[in-house]
């Protein structure tokens, strides 16, 4: 059905977030001996945890040093060293946000921005390609899905890199970054890099530029792709930002978060119709981890007049996070505007 939307507003994080439940942060946190207190998804300094896979590694080699990194504005980062499971869990220490890094042998495979909004855990998996050249060089680390080859005239230059990020001194990073994008300036992965850390100095206009230049190398590079549209979002560009995130669903269609970024940006142009669609394909890619869009859409529906299909989506939202704060506000939702 058709629904005419009167107005909605959806706040929009800056980084890129993914959504977790209680459930599946505690099976992580606590085995991993951190015991953490999650009290409810809503949260607003969350836990970031998930599994760390190395492709292509030998079963006879001796395992690598896998280290995560959690780098926020409150002083030195968490640090986390990974066993053989791969599992990590770290919190956030402020509601600004911050960049989570893996490293393999001192050596960074791939870094992401995670937010402070939204529920309280947030999953990210990663699959990093491993690949030992010999026994003089450092392995290369990569994204399994973007496979860039280390170039060993920019190793060191990469770990120096990570160490003045490290140290919060974000401008001698960016400078070191571009001493190795003049000596590898194919080096896609490495513009989207500088184009973050343009991010974290709030220079929008250099980070677009190397965002661009990074897809000028590899047009499919979605990592790219997502930041370009949430500076399009920043920008209250919502147009821009909704074209980009089709882009991004039509490169990488089992990518949930793909779908809720679509799905949020239809709603702030008020296309509801096209919103629905978007968001409940992020449901089914991620039935629990996108739990939150049953509350994008039940607010949808209300503000449309369907109260009946609004009661449908939080009746599904409690029963995959039946702690959240606001359940009882639901279940007075659900009972004025039964099915």
């Amino acid at each position: 059905m058709k629904l005419r939307i009167n107005y909605c507003l959806i706040f929009f994080s800056f980084l890129v977030f993914v959504c977790r439940v209680n459930a599946q942060a505690n099976e992580f946190c606590v085995e991993e001996s951190l015991n953490p207190v999650i009290t409810s998804p809503a949260d607003r300094l969350p836990f970031i945890y998930g599994q760390i896979r190395l492709k292509d590694f030998p079963s006879t080699a001796k395992l690598p040093r896998i280290t995560v990194l959690l780098m926020d504005t409150q002083g030195s980062p968490s640090r986390m060293t990974v066993d053989k499971s791969g599992k990590y869990c770290v919190r956030l220490r402020t509601r600004t946000g911050g960049t989570l890094i893996v490293e393999i042998n001192g050596v960074e495979g791939e870094r992401r921005n995670v937010s402070s909004f939204g529920p309280g855990q947030q999953r990210e998996d990663f699959e990093i390609y491993y690949a030992e050249k010999d026994q003089t060089n450092a392995p290369g680390v990569v994204s399994a899905k973007f496979y860039y080859p280390v170039n060993p005239k920019t190793a060191e230059l990469y770990r120096k890199s990570s160490e003045a990020e490290n140290k919060k001194d974000t401008d001698k990073a960016i400078e070191i970054l571009k001493e190795i994008l003049v000596i590898d300036q194919a080096d896609f992965i490495g513009w989207a890099k500088l184009g973050i850390l343009y991010l974290q100095k709030e220079k929008l206009t250099e980070a677009e530029a190397a965002f661009n230049k990074s897809l000028e190398l590899k047009s499919e590079y979605t990592p790219a792709l997502i930041q370009l549209g949430l500076i399009r979002v920043y920008q209250n560009q919502f147009e821009a930002a909704t074209e980009i995130f089709k882009q991004v669903t039509k490169l990488q269609p089992d990518s949930p978060i793909a779908f809720r970024l679509l799905g949020e940006s239809y709603l702030q142009i008020r296309k509801g119709t096209l919103a629905i669609e978007a968001l409940n394909q992020a449901i089914r890619l991620d039935p629990v981890g996108m739990a939150e869009c049953h509350l994008l859409l039940a607010r949808l529906y209300d503000l449309a007049g369907a109260k009946q299909l609004a009661t449908r989506e939080y009746k599904l939202f409690l029963k995959k996070v039946p702690d959240h704060p606001d359940r009882k506000k639901f279940e007075q939702f659900i009972k004025n505007n039964p099915e």
